[in-house]
Parts: structure tokens; C-alpha cells; sequence
């Protein structure tokens, strides 16, 4: 779901370009910021700012087109209250698109929004009004996905889609990858050096295994031939202890039997 919205945005990214390509006069430049200010699946727009052929818009009475592409950008249904002096009137399709992007600002920072405060930026005057807006608006177009707890009174956001991010954010934000890939980098070093270690230990013990087990194997030949030995020396013990026994019976004189009485 979440693929084929960024997919469905890309795409419309790339027809407005395509079409800021191929305009030259002002108006028609305005006319095509209006167009995509109002377009319904659309809510990412820094792209569109950053376009060579709207640049053309700087200077002329329709500059302010480009102030509506920043506040759709960046900005919030509040910024606009406050700067409509200086800004053209908006359509009520861009209302209803500012009032959107304003709940994805508002769901940014935390994801549990009270009714009062989101009537108050979306300027709604009551709660079914809102819930009405929320349901219809803003899940049922895919940005945002909650549950309204009436008990509560406040929408419970469990999905939001990202805006765009702010010049400022963008440079936070490299700070603190840049911060992150320090650390990641510092972390690599230390598991190689556990790594090395864990190697050369590996390397010890195994060394010191080849040698206990050496050790062990010449134990073992020692007593083999120590048993050989003494098994040698006692066999020779016996064949001795029989050749004295002959030669002591031998020599040894015989008693003469004496004559009956």
C-alpha cells in the first residue's frame, strides 16, 4: 500500500515536471501550480519547487504562486491564517488539501492528537465535523491510518505519511547521519579488533591444545614402555628364581637313611 502511494506520487511528480518543461509565460506557469496544489493525490511538493521553469515566477505579479507552492511544501492551514494578507486566496480543493498536510504536520510529533487541538488548527467547529473530515479526508485517501476514540476525544495515529522536509530539517538530518556513521564506523573498528583478538586467542589455544595433547602421547609412551620394563624384569625375576631352586637341590647333600635297629 504504502509502495503504490510513493509509486502514485512519483509519477505525479513527474507529469507536472514534464509539464513545467514545456511552459514559458508566467501565467501558465501559475495556472500549473494552482493545478497541482489542488490535485487530490498529490501532497509532496519541494520537487516542484526546485524546478528550473518555476524559477520564472520570481519577480513577476505571480511570484506569489511560488509562496503557495512553499506553504503546500512546508507550511500548515495556520501558517496560511497567518500570512493570508500576503498570499492569493486559496481554492476549496487547497483548503482541504492544507487542512490534510496539516494533520500530517501535527502527527510528526506525536501520535496521540486531542479533538481540541486538531479543531483548532484544521478550524473546525465541532467534533463530528472533524471526525467526518479525518475518516473521509485523510484514511480513507490512504495518508493516515487510527482509530477515533470518542471516550478519549482525541485520534490515535498509527500511520502517517512523511512531508517534505524543510531546508533546515534536510541539514539536521545529514548532521545526523553523518553523526551515525561516525559511530557506526567506530563501532565496525571495535568488533574487528574483537574479531583479531578472538582469532589469535583461538590461535593460542589451539597451539596450547597441540601441546597438552603432545604432552599426553609422550605421557603415554613413557608408562607403555615403563610397563614393558617392568614386565621385562619380572619375567626375568622368575626365570632366575628357578635356576636357583636346581642348583640349591643340587648341591644340597642327602641324608642317609639309617639301618633298622
Amino acid at each position: 500500500m504504502a509502495m503504490d502511494a510513493e509509486r502514485r506520487q512519483a509519477e505525479l511528480i513527474g507529469q507536472f515536471s514534464a509539464q513545467s518543461s514545456a511552459l514559458s509565460s508566467a501565467p501558465q506557469l501559475a495556472a500549473l501550480v494552482l493545478e497541482a496544489t489542488s490535485h487530490p493525490a498529490l501532497f509532496a511538493f519541494s520537487e516542484l519547487l526546485a524546478l528550473p521553469a518555476l524559477s520564472k515566477l520570481a519577480g513577476t505579479q505571480y511570484a506569489s504562486s511560488l509562496d503557495v507552492l512553499r506553504l503546500f511544501a512546508y507550511g500548515t492551514l495556520k501558517d496560511y491564517k497567518s500570512n493570508s494578507g500576503s498570499l492569493p486566496a486559496l481554492l476549496p480543493d487547497q483548503v482541504r488539501k492544507l487542512k490534510q498536510l496539516s494533520v500530517l504536520t501535527l502527527a510528526e510529533s506525536t501520535k496521540i492528537l486531542p479533538y481540541d487541538q486538531l479543531m483548532q488548527e484544521l478550524d473546525v467547529s465541532n467534533v463530528r465535523e472533524l471526525e467526518d473530515f479525518l475518516i473521509n479526508e485523510c484514511m480513507y485517501s490512504g495518508i493516515v491510518r487510527g482509530k477515533l476514540d470518542q471516550l478519549r476525544r482525541c485520534f490515535e495515529v498509527q500511520f502517517a505519511a512523511g512531508r517534505d522536509l524543510t531546508p533546515d530539517q534536510l541539514n539536521n538530518m545529514i548532521d545526523t547521519l553523518s553523526d551515525w556513521l561516525g559511530t557506526s564506523d567506530n563501532l565496525l573498528h571495535q568488533i574487528q579488533e574483537k574479531i583479531k583478538w578472538a582469532d589469535t586467542m583461538s590461535e593460542v589455544n589451539k597451539k596450547h591444545q597441540k601441546e597438552f595433547e603432545d604432552r599426553v602421547e609422550e605421557a603415554k609412551k613413557s608408562i607403555k614402555q615403563a610397563d614393558i620394563d617392568l614386565r621385562g624384569h619380572d619375567d626375568f625375576l622368575s626365570e632366575s628364581g628357578g635356576i636357583m631352586d636346581f642348583e640349591e637341590d643340587r648341591i644340597r647333600p642327602k641324608r642317609r637313611r639309617q639301618p633298622p635297629a
